[in-house]
C-alpha cells in the first residue's frame, strides 16, 4: 500500500497518511487527495504541507505509529490521522489556556 503524508499549518505533530491504491497508475490527473478528510477536520487542521510519500509494503516500520494500524486505517477509511504525542498535546492545551485566560482580561 502507497500513501502520503501531510503536516498541517494549525496543528503541531499531527500527521495525516492518504491512501494510495492505486499508485504510480493514479498520477495522470490533478487530484484533491485530502477530499477524503471530513471537511470539519480538514478546516479545523490548517493548510497542508506534503511531507513524504511511502510504500508500506518495503517499509519495515514507523517511528511513532503501528504499521498495521495504518494499513487498516487507510483500508477502512482512505486516511490514517497521527496525533502528536502527549507531551506535545499537554503543551499545546496549556498554551491555549494561557492565552484564552490572558484574552479574557483584555
Amino acid at each position: 500500500m502507497h500513501c502520503d503524508v501531510y503536516k498541517f499549518s494549525k496543528k503541531d505533530d499531527l500527521y495525516v497518511y492518504i491512501a494510495r491504491p492505486n499508485y504510480p497508475n493514479d498520477t495522470d490527473e490533478i487530484k484533491d487527495w485530502l477530499a477524503v478528510l471530513p471537511k470539519d477536520f480538514r478546516k479545523a487542521i490548517g493548510r497542508e504541507t506534503f511531507v513524504m510519500h511511502l510504500d508500506l509494503a518495503t517499509t519495515p516500520k514507523l517511528a511513532r505509529v503501528n504499521k498495521d494500524d495504518v494499513l487498516a486505517k487507510l483500508a477502512e477509511q482512505g486516511y490514517f490521522v497521527q496525533m502528536p504525542p502527549e507531551d506535545v498535546l499537554l503543551r499545546q492545551a496549556q498554551m491555549n489556556l494561557a492565552e484564552a485566560q490572558q484574552n479574557k482580561w483584555q
